[in-house]
């Protein structure tokens, strides 16, 4: 869908213009997405869309940083309120779950952010998203552990990178069905593995 972006405030334009990338990153790969396909999405000249980024760079780098607050902000929303570790890890995982189902685009744009020779600022935001998303499962593991949830045994570094690898490892077989909705029905069996692997017996 064209999105019409010519008389609106700099926010507004900029914010459109993130969204734009990550539908356009839902179709195709990433690597391939140009300014004149952005543009020409929003409606837009190459020149208007440069007023307010002057690189494609500096477009991938207003993605990542979407990317980083919403999906932080989903994962620290799932967090509060929970009566215990375990259950905080389940809607963390379901809240991360949804947010892809929701914005298919945005683990393409990681994957291939994170892969890309170039140490760039877009693949720096996408580096420290991951090791913030990997502190928050740390402590609510280290948590259960002192809830007498969690085994005493578990590496939580390690668990946190099992928990992080689930999730990835859904997103991409859904992405080779070319189905990413089928990740919400699938889910679910694979937290409970994960759950058995490092509940306290």
């Amino acid at each position: 869908m064209q999105t019409h972006a010519k008389h609106l405030p700099a926010d507004e334009r900029r914010a459109i213009t993130v969204e734009t990338v990550i539908e356009l990153a839902a179709e195709q790969n990433p690597n391939d997405i140009t300014t004149a396909a952005i543009a020409q999405r929003m409606g837009l000249t190459q020149g208007a869309l440069f007023r307010h980024f002057p690189t494609k760079e500096s477009i991938l780098g207003a993605v990542m940083q979407w990317v980083a607050e919403h999906l932080l902000r989903r994962v620290d929303t799932a967090i509060l309120n929970c009566t215990s570790p375990l259950e905080a890890l389940e809607k963390v995982f379901a809240a991360h779950i949804e947010f892809v189902a929701q914005h298919p685009g945005v683990p393409r744009m990681l994957f291939g952010e994170l892969q890309h020779a170039k140490d760039s600022a877009a693949k720096q935001m996408a580096k420290t998203l991951m090791q913030n998303y990997a502190k928050r499962i740390v402590h609510l593991l280290e948590k259960g552990k002192s809830a007498g949830e969690v085994s005493d045994e578990i590496d939580v570094a390690a668990a946190a990178t099992v928990f992080i690898g689930t999730i990835q490892g859904l997103v991409m077989q859904s992405m080779l069905t070319g189905d990413i909705g089928r990740i919400k029905g699938r889910a679910e069996g694979a937290f409970a593995l994960y759950l058995r692997g490092i509940r306290k017996a």
